[in-house]
């Protein structure tokens, strides 16, 4: 494959349509593989060279460096502060493989939790994981003799990720009426399991019932 295209050159010479990060980056990448196609070296392509320069004036029409840079710390400081499992509710995980083994892992453990909160023996729950196709989130189930809880992305949107209702055992899929949190309330084990007692009336004695439930 030899050939080239005098786009890009037309392009470098007239940048002023290219007034986004993302556009102008997609101009350089298709510009360079421009250059990859005609076997031309893209560190020496002038339409290349003058993109990327167009690229930092495009930058430069943004925030001042020290701004930037107070914000990326504030972000790290957020970010290294909020539960994984918070993270990856927000940023979704669909068709991203290692996203979704952490969310699967990270929800795995906040059922667990649960169950501890709720004050349940290992033979009183079962935790499941459906991770379903790489479209969707799939599913973490903590499914209890009195209850079933389950956590997934995008079906009933934001600060709806976690379905919870009362069932008769572990063979009961259907159960009562169905109410919904959000992944905020489940990183919080202890007080969401004072709200699933309390919602659902299991009948469970756990500490500190006498806590606000909602706020």
């Amino acid at each position: 494959m030899t050939f080239d295209v005098a786009f890009r050159h037309q392009q470098a010479l007239d940048p002023s349509a290219l007034t986004t990060i993302s556009s102008t980056l997609h101009a350089i990448s298709m510009a360079m593989e421009d250059c990859r196609n005609a076997g031309v070296s893209a560190e020496e392509d002038p339409a290349v060279i003058l993109l990327a320069r167009h690229f930092s004036a495009v930058c430069d029409q943004r925030p001042a460096a020290n701004e930037l840079q107070g914000r990326c710390m504030r972000a790290i400081k957020d970010l290294r502060g909020a539960p994984v499992l918070l993270t990856l509710a927000h940023r979704g995980v669909y068709h991203e493989a290692a996203a979704k083994n952490a969310f699967h892992s990270e929800g795995q453990k906040a059922m667990r939790a649960l169950a501890k909160a709720l004050q349940l023996d290992s033979s009183e729950y079962e935790v499941r994981s459906c991770r379903g196709g790489p479209a969707v989130s799939g599913e973490i189930i903590l499914h209890t003799d009195k209850s079933y809880v389950q956590l997934s992305l995008g079906l009933c949107g934001l600060d709806n990720e976690v379905l919870y209702r009362t069932c008769r055992g572990r063979q009961d899929y259907t159960g009562g009426r169905n109410h919904f949190a959000g992944v905020r309330d489940l990183v919080d084990p202890d007080r969401f399991a004072r709200r699933i007692v309390h919602e659902l009336q299991l009948g469970y004695a756990l500490p500190d019932q006498a806590e606000t439930l909602f706020g």
